[in-house]
């Protein structure tokens, strides 16, 4: 998750760069700073779309004025055409505007992860709308034709929402493996222990602790324990420091 996130910022660092460096009619890249022509960028990538946008959501809303907007205007069209795929935290998810959404947008689906994501729209795999900290105004965004940059973008977008969960399973998954021993377990499943020394730290018997592995694993779909130690930090069960 870490390295996609990198990814992502770096790419958008090299599109503000290429703002920069090339003219104004010629440019793939435009940049939008107040908050007439953010909602003109938003429209406009609206408009353009024809089979899909994909939203990415942080977990503090007064950083995703442009995908507030944008779930806004999609709920109001209530346009049947196009599947709208929304990937938030939980935090986010819990916000009026979020709520509605789900009730007025027709074909959209919700996926949860606890990393921290950038703000980003992006329609038809060739279209991107994206914030940016390194422009010179506070409050900008940026739009973004290069095929190049919008297809990495979209790839990216595509690896978070492929380990990211569905609502209910969010809340499923955070109900069952909350419990300090679950996480005690999970603890020694990332960091590989041996199953020996594990059910000892635990202090329950070497059997308990294998079915309660194995219960975990089959609860997060991991096919190895390492698997799940890592799954785990994905969901937000464990902190990566931890």
């Amino acid at each position: 998750m870490e390295s996609v996130l990198l990814r992502a910022r770096e790419l958008i660092e090299s599109t503000v760069s290429l703002h920069r460096r090339t003219s104004g009619r010629d440019s793939l890249v435009m940049m939008a700073e107040d908050e007439a022509a953010i909602g003109n960028a938003v429209g406009m990538l609206l408009d353009r779309a024809r089979h899909s946008v994909s939203l990415a959501l942080p977990g503090n809303v007064e950083n995703a004025k442009a995908g507030v907007l944008a779930l806004d205007r999609l709920g109001a069209a209530g346009r049947e055409d196009l599947t709208v795929r929304l990937l938030s935290t939980a935090s986010a998810l819990t916000g009026a505007a979020m709520r509605d959404a789900e009730i007025r947008i027709p074909r959209l689906e919700t996926r949860l992860t606890e990393g921290e994501l950038q703000e980003v729209l992006i329609a038809d795999g060739r279209l991107v709308l994206v914030r940016s900290n390194h422009g010179p105004a506070d409050d900008c965004v940026l739009i973004i034709e290069d095929p190049a940059a919008a297809r990495a973008l979209d790839l990216l977008f595509a690896g978070v929402w492929s380990g990211a969960v569905r609502p209910a399973e969010h809340a499923r998954l955070h109900g069952r493996l909350r419990s300090d021993l679950a996480r005690r377990i999970l603890e020694r499943m990332r960091d590989g222990c041996t199953d020996d020394v594990a059910a000892r730290e635990v202090q329950v018997s070497l059997r308990t602790y294998r079915r309660h592995v194995a219960e975990i694993m089959r609860e997060l779909g991991a096919k190895s324990r390492f698997q799940a130690g890592v799954r785990a930090v994905e969901l937000g069960l464990l902190s990566a420091g931890d």
